[in-house]
């Protein structure tokens, strides 16, 4: 008999059972239907990570720090020698925690490395606050901008390079500080307000004036310097930005840097920094990027490209979507037995249609290939369904889950690959044949005289 013989009458022999098919084919379909959303939605999130990458980091630079905690690795769980360098810093736990820090010296060793084209501090600067003339005051904290990032812009146009007390204002600020419109405020002027810490001079005067501490701390609280900036360009609402970094106000480094010694002056933070950015000469190269890697890591510093980060994000996403898949697998697996049930049913059921075909000339093989085929039948049609559900599902559902956990214009959550879904329904296929062999094999064996006896 040939194969496509085989083919339709073992999707013949199916439809004559409609209601068992189903039943057994929609116990794959829950499995597949789970299997799919977890692609899709492991495509969709390894997508919106790279984005973010994309967007906010130059794949040329590697991440440089003096503590491997700030990546998360070392042992926390050993003291550390005193170093003058250590600094507050945030484990991945969100505790507070002691980290080892770089000095201006380290960044003068980093920037004499063959291959290192610049070094550049990443700046964090907590604004005593922003304001304009006749506006209330808001809490605000500025950035040094990095020059790979690629904010979307409401009005204006970003300079390059940005300097001169200029800045890139968040959306969120414009109706805050009186502006009518982003438009309006391209050019206007805002003020800057950061606080300075009191020398060991003027502490030494008020102790000796008898101030009590709390006149101290008040002093503290009002010693602070002024400085205007005009409006460079106002920046959308960032989606793809860090978390947490959606009101930041964007500077140039010349100007991040002053700001930062005026708030950091007489303290230990003093030109301190957790980790800069060191970029490499042709650093798209991987080959350079490793030579430089391994003469940072020569000199004691520990360095993480973009790549790496990126790879260390995608693992996560991995793990979390593998549980949820694992589940889905469960279900494909507890289908198996179904279809061992359903195909030992049916070889009981056709025990004289099976003598019968015997008697009339088929093969053992062909009997054994016929029940593979029903199987294969059963795990396409499960398949089927259960992908076509989620597709279904999913392309109607994404827009208001788009909207709902705010991902912005042009990304998705669930993201569909149909040759992903081949291959899974192909797997089905294989994994239904595998359950049906035991049947098909008893079928196969009969003997055609006693089958024909059967009643």
């Amino acid at each position: 008999m040939i194969l496509r013989d085989l083919i339709n009458r073992a999707s013949r022999s199916l439809r004559s059972a409609k209601g068992r098919t189903i039943l057994t084919a929609l116990a794959i379909a829950v499995g597949t239907f789970a299997l799919t959303l977890t692609m899709a939605a492991s495509n969709g999130a390894t997508a919106f990570v790279n984005k973010i990458i994309a967007e906010n980091f130059d794949p040329s630079e590697l991440i440089v720090t003096a503590d491997e905690s700030i990546f998360g690795r070392g042992d926390t769980t050993k003291p550390r020698e005193y170093d003058p360098s250590f600094g507050m810093g945030v484990a991945n736990s969100g505790a507070t925690t002691q980290v080892k820090r770089l000095t201006e010296e380290d960044i003068t060793k980093l920037k004499a490395i063959d291959g290192v084209e610049s070094v550049r501090e990443d700046l964090q600067i907590n604004l005593h606050y922003i304001t304009r003339e006749g506006q209330k005051k808001y809490v605000a904290t500025a950035a040094t901008f990095n020059p790979a990032q690629k904010p979307e812009l409401v009005a204006g146009s970003i300079p390059q390079p940005l300097d001169g007390e200029r800045v890139l204002l968040p959306e969120g600020y414009i109706s805050a500080l009186g502006f009518s419109s982003a438009e309006e405020a391209i050019g206007k002027t805002v003020i800057f307000s950061v606080q300075k810490p009191l020398s060991p001079a003027e502490m030494m005067a008020l102790t000796t004036s008898g101030a009590t501490p709390e006149e101290i701390a008040n002093q503290a609280q009002t010693n602070s310097q002024q400085f205007e900036y005009k409006i460079a360009a106002v920046m959308r609402k960032p989606v793809t930005a860090q978390p947490g970094t959606d009101l930041y106000l964007y500077i140039g480094a010349d100007d991040a840097r002053k700001l930062n010694d005026i708030t950091t002056a007489g303290t230990t933070n003093y030109r301190k920094f957790n980790y800069v950015f060191v970029k490499v000469k042709d650093g798209t190269n991987e080959k350079s990027m490793a030579e430089v890697q391994n003469k940072i890591k020569n000199l004691g510093f520990i360095s993480q490209s973009v790549k790496e980060t990126q790879e260390f994000l995608t693992n996560i996403i991995g793990v979390l979507q593998g549980i949820v898949a694992a589940f889905g697998a469960i279900a494909i697996i507890a289908s198996v037995f179904g279809i061992v049930n359903t195909m030992y049913i049916s070889v009981l059921q056709r025990t004289r249609e099976i003598g019968l075909m015997k008697a009339l000339g088929m093969r053992k093989q062909d009997i054994g290939h016929l029940f593979r085929f029903e199987a294969a039948w059963i795990g396409l049609i499960g398949g089927v369904i259960g992908s076509l559900t989620a597709v279904v599902l999913g392309v109607a559902l994404n827009p208001w889950i788009t909207q709902k956990i705010n991902l912005g214009e042009g990304n998705s959550l669930l993201i569909f690959r149909p040759i992903e879904i081949i291959i899974l329904i192909l797997i089905l296929m294989l994994v239904s044949i595998l359950a049906g062999w035991l049947p098909s094999r008893k079928a196969a064996k009969l003997d055609p005289i006693e089958a024909l006896r059967t009643e």
